[in-house]
């Protein structure tokens, strides 16, 4: 299990001043310093102080020093002054500074201008100033905060591996990360889709809006307060985790983004022990359970959606970041059900349509097609049905579908519609004669009674005209009359769902009719106890 952040000095567990910081000292102003070259570069990191007078003083450095000079033994030669200021450059030196008085009365030009040549900053100091007190009092803050960088970074990783052994989500471990880096933390997959988010909601959608972009700017480098760490397994990486904006130290915040990535990729290895069935831990694939965070990214998304807590347009910039594209589109809303909302998926992706799917309460599955505005999206949806039902155990699976959206505001209103539908089709003998793709209009009655299921006159016009039958000994009788009713009537066909005789199907067809005092061969009879029994069904869920 590896984790790394990108490369720089310092390294990752180290904690450095920045140039600019050493300078606003107060011993160090004391001195009167005053940059006289490569001012644009004063944020750079010094790791380390070091005073040396030797020429070529680079040799010894390993880099991020600030190094301070009398300049005796440059004096009055300026191929070695110019020399002094390359050498230190090509060390990666975090600055050089130089007592005046000593040697140099004044900054000399040489090394002013190959300073500015090189970008590296130059400072002199106009008053007499003892460099043991600024060697001592910057090395002492360096330590203070490099002992402060790692009991933090312990203080995480014991809070993180606390959680993770007390079985808590991944979600909690991300939103305590968020919490002590104080800026929205993101996770995804190495393709920059977002798989999972932490951190205040207003800020995370800000960072959401042009994800892929700035994203991309962060891998290269370019963003200002971003910090990754790679999520990997035995040399192979599979994410990443994203600080976005840290406006603390760097250092401390690759700590913070060293330590989640370790706590994630334990997350996932220990969460994927469930789902391998006495596989031996040490040959688990660790990505096969990260498929899961995908699921639980869509399945967040699809659920605002449907809920509507969040308005729609909220919700785009996490559309967009989820890899769904949202530009110039049409959304296809789809309720399937169907209990594994792996299925689904994957025929999405087999099929190559962009879209996204997860499951919701209730064995339903939210499906929710991207196409472009000339596809024929009935057609795709047919398709995408029927290549449903040829995978095993979904030969059932019932596909409910609204009306096609062209604008993304209207795709809540299209999912909940899809799922009144699917909820209507509420038994395998309402579904024998459906299409491929159920709609409002294939559900008629059905859908109106379950529309009103929760009124109050529904709820008593059904138990009324169905108590012979739920108070009796005789509940088996239900099923039935469901069959009956549901196959217009049909005795041979009811007959045959119930696998019994027909003699068998009219005594128990009498005994209905007796429990409940109708007739079921007067169509308005039938009609009312047809009517109540799908209110009834309806309230049962």
């Amino acid at each position: 299990m590896t984790t790394t952040s990108e490369t720089s000095t310092p390294q990752p567990w180290e904690s450095a001043l920045s140039v600019r910081q050493v300078l606003g000292l107060e011993r160090v102003r004391a001195g009167q310093p005053e940059v006289v070259a490569g001012a644009h570069r004063l944020d750079r990191p010094v790791r380390w102080v070091h005073v040396a007078e030797a020429a070529d003083v680079g040799v010894m450095l390993s880099g991020g020093e600030m190094v301070l000079t009398t300049g005796v033994l440059l004096a009055g030669d300026e191929d070695k002054q110019g020399e002094y200021v390359r050498s230190l450059d090509r060390a990666e030196a975090a600055a050089v500074v130089l007592g005046l008085g000593r040697a140099f009365p004044a900054p000399p030009d040489v090394m002013r201008r190959a300073a500015e040549r090189c970008g590296l900053p130059m400072v002199v100091l106009h008053r007499p100033f003892p460099f043991a007190e600024l060697t001592e009092e910057v090395q002492s803050r360096l330590l203070r905060r490099k002992f402060a960088a790692v009991s933090l970074s312990e203080a995480v990783r014991t809070e993180l591996t606390g959680l993770i052994t007390a079985g808590a989500p991944v979600q909690r471990l991300l939103d305590e990360v968020a919490r002590h880096a104080g800026c929205p933390v993101v996770v995804t997959n190495l393709a920059h889709r977002v798989l999972a988010t932490a951190g205040e909601r207003a800020a995370v959608d800000d960072v959401l809006r042009d994800w892929e972009r700035i994203a991309r700017q962060a891998g290269a480098g370019s963003a200002d307060g971003w910090i990754r760490a790679e999520l990997s397994c035995r040399g192979e990486r599979w994410g990443r985790l994203v600080l976005c904006g840290h406006r603390g130290e760097r250092a401390t915040g690759r700590l913070l983004a060293d330590r989640a990535a370790e706590a994630l990729v334990l997350h996932r290895m220990l969460a994927g022990d469930g789902g391998h069935g006495g596989v031996p831990a040490g040959t688990r694939d660790p990505r096969a359970s990260w498929d899961t965070w995908e699921e639980q990214s869509a399945r967040s998304l699809l659920t605002d959606l449907v809920s509507g807590a969040v308005p729609a347009r909220q919700l785009l910039p996490r559309a967009r970041a989820a890899g769904l594209p949202v530009n110039r589109r049409v959304f296809v809303p789809l309720v399937v059900r169907e209990r594994e909302p792996a299925r689904p998926a994957r025929v999405l992706r087999r099929l190559g349509l962009p879209g996204i799917a997860a499951g919701l309460a209730d064995d339903r599955v939210a499906v929710l097609l991207s196409l472009a505005p000339d596809q024929d999206a009935p057609a795709l949806t047919a398709h995408f049905a029927t290549r449903l039902r040829t995978e095993p155990g979904c030969d059932e699976a019932v596909v409910a579908a609204a009306d096609a959206r062209a604008d993304w505001s209207d795709v809540p209103a299209g999912l909940r519609e899809a799922r009144h539908v699917a909820d209507a089709v509420a038994d395998r003998a309402t579904a024998l004669d459906l299409p491929p793709v159920v709609r409002l209009r294939d559900i008629h009655l059905r859908g109106l009674v379950r529309l009103l299921r929760d009124d109050p006159h529904v709820q008593s016009f059904a138990e009324r005209e169905l108590d012979g039958l739920l108070r009796g000994p005789d509940r088996d009788l239900l099923p039935v009359l469901r069959t009956y009713l549901a196959t217009g009537r049909n005795k041979s066909r009811t007959a045959q769902l119930h696998h019994v005789s027909r003699p068998a199907l009219y005594r128990r067809l009498e005994a209905i009719q007796g429990r409940l005092g109708v007739d079921l061969d007067d169509f308005e009879q039938a009609a009312s106890v047809h009517i109540a029994l799908l209110a009834h069904d309806a309230q049962q869920g």
